[in-house]
Parts: structure tokens; sequence; C-alpha cells
């Protein structure tokens, strides 16, 4: 890990790279999963600008390939046409179809105040706002406590001008950036103490901006940090910059470039939720079943074993923060749970225990088909899945059958496992939340869920045995955060597959023609928090469906006919004669063709795309008998 800008996370490019890419573009139809896996290599910048032609090119023929689309304009200070160019490969990197619309250079105000400039007319999803410190006012020293003050000011109230700009003319949310100190200092170590300084006017501009960004529905993405994580001499790049303005050193591009994928991907709900831990060498060094418990290095006095300790930390802090853990094992089971703690002992240094693990497959299956058993238990999919293991042929053999899967390079030394998996962002976030906090415990208690099914003979007795309370309320602020991440993340019980900003969700419940609806389940086993968004248009004679999401993990519990009894009664008692609604295919969303069916909905339309409408006539609808609590 010697190369500071590295991204060793990805396997190498291949030697023959120009020759697979060429068979790629020329290729009829474009091999999609060959172009995936290509970019999922660490390409350098030509390389990434390359790809990205591609991707441009074949734009249309991507469309199908099961990629989230989006527009992202860029609104920069300096030289950002090799951003721009790096971008769609980087994206695809992070399952994004990417279309840049890239404002002129040094043209902010203009892009974004002025409702008539094209970057408005173009509506992008998000904006990339990228300004320097000499744009902001900040590269130069003011001494005078007040002025330097005031000059920080100036700086963050133009930024905000900019934001609210392309909130009001181009209806779009803004990516802003940190910025990156300088390597000069001219006080020394006692810079950062001192008002007016550089650096100073740059920390505080970097604090104020991120106080701001919490909760607005803009998004940061942190190049102080990035250029902190790669040294500050090496992102710098004074001749570049002098003479083309360039932002970063080039060999920064590719770094950057996936930064920001990952967190455009993150936006776009794409993150992913499960880490997959192996353990023989990845949780503890040695194999259990040859060493037994009192044989395998872990914890204090070892360097390994303090490695592997690490491990085992940042598990469990992604866990804290909502990320599901589960073990993947060629073990027999009885041995690989031995160093667990728990009533039958344990190893004492273990952090992990077996109640963190929200499923436990130790076998001798190939790991593919465990990870593919996995995904089902928890009921996501297996592109929603990381996996860390030691041994290179198992990641070769899941990334051969399941080249969704998320599967880092993580090299043979244990000391950089952890830090290579921090740095690989596959966990990136826009936001946290109480639902966030305790997300690890809701898939751990599904399976839980999953296990009490099978003592009971009927779906009947299985769904009373839950003792299921569900609330139904209004959209409101305090589920804000919730009710975008849902939109944006739901794509399998998706009738329409809309997605929606923040700023979409607050005007949305403001906005009187509207009902809406967020739906919370609880039951026995614990809470599993918001699981349903609904967004109906009121109308006089009908309420015509907009949205209608649920989480997968609730599936089978008629908690769609709950909603639907909740919104029925609503539209009777404002006079309106029936619901309509409209299914809109995507390419994930398939298990809800028939859910209007299903509830009694009458089919009116059969579209061209594939999508259907459907209506219920509130006059005969009949309110069912749940096996839950309304609340």
């Amino acid at each position: 890990m010697s190369d500071p800008f590295a991204l060793p996370w990805l396997l190498p490019a291949p030697a023959d790279f120009r020759a697979r890419l060429k068979a790629i573009r020329t290729a009829d139809p474009i091999d999609a999963g060959a172009l995936r896996a290509l970019v999922q290599t660490a390409l350098d910048a030509t390389q990434l600008e390359q790809a990205s032609r591609v991707v441009s090119a074949r734009v249309g023929d991507l469309a199908g390939a099961g990629l989230r689309p989006l527009k992202l304009g860029i609104v920069a200070s300096h030289t950002a046409k090799g951003i721009a160019y790096a971008l769609p490969a980087a994206a695809l990197r992070h399952g994004l179809l990417l279309s840049v619309e890239l404002a002129d250079y040094g043209q902010a105000a203009q892009a974004l105040l002025d409702p008539g400039s094209s970057l408005a007319q173009s509506r992008p999803d998000a904006i990339l706002l990228a300004l320097d410190a000499q744009a902001l006012g900040l590269a130069r020293p003011c001494l005078d406590p007040a002025e330097a003050e005031a000059t920080v000011t100036r700086a963050f109230d133009y930024v905000a001008a900019l934001r609210a700009g392309a909130r009001a003319h181009a209806g779009a949310p803004v990516i802003v950036q940190t910025l990156a100190p300088p390597v000069e200092s001219l006080f020394g170590s006692f810079d950062g103490q001192l008002a007016g300084t550089v650096r100073w006017l740059i920390a505080e501009f970097n604090a104020r901006l991120l106080r701001s960004v919490a909760g607005s529905g803009d998004l940061v993405l942190d190049v102080a940090f990035l250029a902190a994580s790669v040294g500050l001499r090496q992102w710098h790049d004074a001749r570049l910059w002098h003479d083309a303005k360039l932002p970063f050193a080039v060999e920064a591009l590719p770094l950057y470039a996936d930064k920001l994928g990952g967190l455009l991907a993150a936006f776009r709900g794409l993150s992913r939720k499960c880490l997959v831990l192996d353990l023989d060498n990845t949780l503890w060094g040695g194999i259990i079943g040859d060493d037994g418990i009192d044989g395998i290095l872990l914890g204090q006095g070892s360097g390994t074993g303090e490695a592997h300790l690490a491990v085992q930390a940042f598990a469990l802090d992604l866990r804290a923060r909502g990320v599901v853990l589960a073990v993947c094992s060629k073990n027999e089971d009885s041995a690989a749970r031995l160093p667990f703690i728990g009533p039958n002992g344990g190893h004492s240094e273990m952090l992990l225990r077996e109640e963190h693990i929200a499923v436990f497959l130790a076998n001798w299956t190939d790991k593919a088909s465990n990870l593919r058993q996995i995904a089902a238990t928890l009921n996501i999919g297996t592109d929603a899945l990381v996996f860390l293991d030691d041994n290179p042929a198992e990641r070769a053999q899941v990334r051969q059958e399941l080249p969704e899967v998320a599967v880092p390079e993580i090299g043979s030394d244990p000391a950089d496992f952890t830090r290579i998996l921090g740095q690989a962002g596959y966990f990136e976030a826009v936001s946290f939340g109480a639902e966030d906090r305790s997300r690890a415990a809701m898939y751990s208690a599904n399976a839980q869920r999953a296990a009490a099914m099978t003592s009971v003979s009927n779906l009947h007795d299985y769904h009373a045995s839950l003792e299921m309370v569900c609330t139904i309320a209004p959209f409101d602020d305090a589920g804000r955060a919730r009710i975008a991440q849902l939109a944006n993340k739901s794509n399998q019980f998706n009738l329409t597959t809309r997605r929606y900003t923040e700023a979409d969700i607050a005007a949305i419940a403001a906005d009187p023609t509207r009902f809406t609806m967020q739906v919370r389940l609880a039951d026995r086993f614990g809470d599993n928090g918001m699981i349903s968004v609904l967004i109906f248009a009121r109308g006089a004679e009908e309420w015509r469906c907009e949205t209608w999401l649920m989480s997968c993990r609730v599936l089978g519990r008629r908690v769609e006919e709950a909603v639907l009894a909740h919104v029925a009664a609503a539209a009777r008692a404002a006079g309106a004669a029936r619901l309509v609604g409209e299914y809109i295919p995507s390419a994930k969303n398939a298990m809800v063709r028939d859910h209007f069916a299903k509830l009694g909905f009458v089919k009116t339309a059969d579209r061209a795309d594939g999508g259907t409408e459907w209506a219920l006539d509130l006059e005969t609808y009949v309110t069912p008998t749940l096996p839950m609590i309304l609340e």
C-alpha cells in the first residue's frame, strides 16, 4: 500500500485493458457484464476516460442492464473536464448509469442563479459544486480577527446563495466540497491557532459548511479528509494549478472519481447493507478446526492477534451504524462457533458474539451458494453484500459466480484488512438516524421470525403469534430522512420507482392535495421501524397513487392490506368514489406486477411500456380483518 493514490480494494487493471474495452465497444449487443467487470478494476485516469466514452456512447444499450440512471450537473471554479470525463466509468462501478452536464468554467453564479441557464434547464438529479479556496477568497491570510471572521462569512454566504439557487432553479440537491488545506504554512504549527491564517480560514469554512448541510438534503464530498488521507504534499500539484487550474494531482483523479461515484450511489440508495465475514485467518489467525480454541491467534500480545481483533472491532462499529453482520465459513458448524463467547465459553479475546451475527453459516458448501442463502434469509439482494475473506481462491470463486457481490482485495497481511475495507466506501451514507442504529438488530430479529414460522402449522397462526402493531401516520419532519432513504433504496416492492430527495418529501408533506403515509411495524421480536411509504394525490372523485413502496423484510405480513384499509377510509370520508393506481415496470419490481389485482383493484388499462393502470371502487370495498393492531 505504498502508493497513496491506490485503490487497493480493487483488482489491478488487466494488461489487455485496451483490447477488452475495444471488444466491448464494438459488440452488438453490448456486454454490460463485461464492461461492469472491467471498471471494477483499478483504472488510471486515462483508462477511466476511455471507459467513460464507451459508457456515454452506449448509454441506450446500458439502460436495460439494471443500472440506476442519474444526471449530474457540475459547477466548478477550476478546470473540471477531467472529472466529467472520468465519472461515468467510476459511477458504473457503483451501479449508476451517469450522464454529466458541465457548466462553463468559472460560471457558478450564472449557472445556479439564472433560472434560464442551460444547467437549470437540464434538470439534473444532483449538482456538484466544486469551488476552490481562491474562488472563495480564502487563499490568502487575513490577520485582523474581525476581518478574518468576515472573510469566512462572505465565503459561506456565497456558497449558501448558490445552494439556494440550485434548489430554486434546477430543483436539485447540491453536493458541496470541503476545502483541502494548503501544504504551506505561515507560522508553522501556530497556523491552526491564529485567526486569519489560510489554515484557520479553511478550517472555519469547512466547519460551518458541514454544520449547514446537516439535515438540509444537500450532500458533502469531504475533499479535506480525502486529501489528508493521501497526504497534502501528494494531493496538491502547484505546477498543474498554475498551468491549467487543475484542483489536484492527476494521480488523485481515480480516487476522487471513485469517492464521488460512491457518494452518488449512496444518494440513490445503492450502498451495501451486509458485511459477510469469513472466520479462519480473517476474524482470527489460524484454523479453528486444526488449532483449537487455544491455538488461534487473537488479541493482545501478538501483532497478528491484534490485527484480527481490529477487524472484529471495525465489524462491531459497522454494526452499530446499521450494517448487518453475517458469517460464511468453510468449517464444521460446532467448531466455527467455539471462539464466540456464549453459554459454552469461548475465546476470552473475542469481541464479536453470536448475537451480533444475523446469519451464521459454517459448512462445506461453496461460498457463493452460502452467500445466496444469506441474502435470501435476510430478504435482501446479493448486490447488498460485501464479502470479506483472506483466501484469494474463495474471493475469485465468489467474483466469478456472483459478480454483483462486493469482494475487496485485502492482501495477506491482516493489519491491512480493516484499512482496506474502510477505504473502499461500500457503506457510504448520506444520513444517519435512529432506524439506522437499530437496523442490524432488525435483521437479526427477522431471522428469528423466520425460525418462528417453522413452529406453527399455518400462516394465520404465524401472524397471530407475532403480536403485530402497525402504526400509520402522515409525513413529518422527524421521518423525512428515513422516508427519502426508503424512496431511494426500495426497488423490488415499489410500484412506480419514483425517487425523492428530502426537499421533495418536505414539499409533498406540506401539499394539501397529497395524502401521505409513513408506516411502522413492531412485533414481539422487536420494532421493524418505518417499512412502507405511500403518497396519493387527492381528487374530488378519485385518489391516485403516486408512490407505494415497502421494505421486503416484512413481505407476507398483510401490511399492504392494512395501509389500503387506511387510505380507503380516508378517501371515503373525503367523498371520493375510487382509488386509482399504476404499475410502472422496472428492472427489479416484477414482484409487484399483480399487487393491485391481489388487493381487489380492477385493471383499466395496459400501457405500451408494459405498465398497467388499476381502479378500486370504494363503494364495494370491504375492510378486511387483520392480524395486527392498527394505530
